[in-house]
């Protein structure tokens, strides 16, 4: 199976906060198989629909050591962050060729809705705490490099830009 190209950078897609799920519909539940297609074939450990151009708040995470751990989460929210954070390199298929170490909480807890249409919290920690809110930054409307000051935001598009032409 295949799934939709990923959206590129600077996309309107990627600074638009996605749009509410009300219900986990069949559409919903093909949507985040795609999205689990997309996330495998990259290889990546998470993503949000917004990257695939769907105004939708629905993320994938799967950071386990073997594949097919897939959380699939509609609406997700942190309410808890710890306060020891955990720096990681990340980096988008939105924005290919160029990654940057960003501090985040090192553990989380989110409320989602799941794949049953229910309300459920869960704990994160480590490479999946980093990958639900590398996603929920997506759902929000933010990139990782967001995260950077200024000058390393610049330098970091200016790269991209080079690789993308070269």
């Amino acid at each position: 199976m295949t799934h939709r190209p990923f959206v590129m950078w600077p996309h309107p897609a990627l600074r638009t906060a996605a749009a509410p799920v009300d219900a986990i519909t069949e559409e919903v539940r093909a949507i985040w198989d795609e999205m689990i297609i997309a996330m495998d074939q990259m290889p990546g450990v998470g993503l949000a629909a917004p990257q695939l151009g769907i105004n939708m708040a629905l993320a994938v995470v799967d950071a386990s050591e073997k594949r097919g751990q897939a959380i699939r989460m509609a609406n997700p929210s942190i309410l808890h962050s710890s306060v020891e954070p955990r720096v990681h390199e990340e980096g988008s298929p939105n924005l290919p060729g160029v990654w940057a170490k960003i501090s985040r909480p090192r553990a989380v807890t989110v409320r989602f809705l799941n794949e049953q249409g229910q309300w459920d919290r869960q704990d994160f920690v480590g490479l999946w705490a980093t990958s639900v809110q590398h996603q929920i930054d997506h759902l929000q409307g933010r990139m990782f490099f967001d995260r950077l000051s200024r000058v390393k935001r610049d330098m970091l598009l200016k790269r991209a830009t080079k690789t993308k032409r070269s």
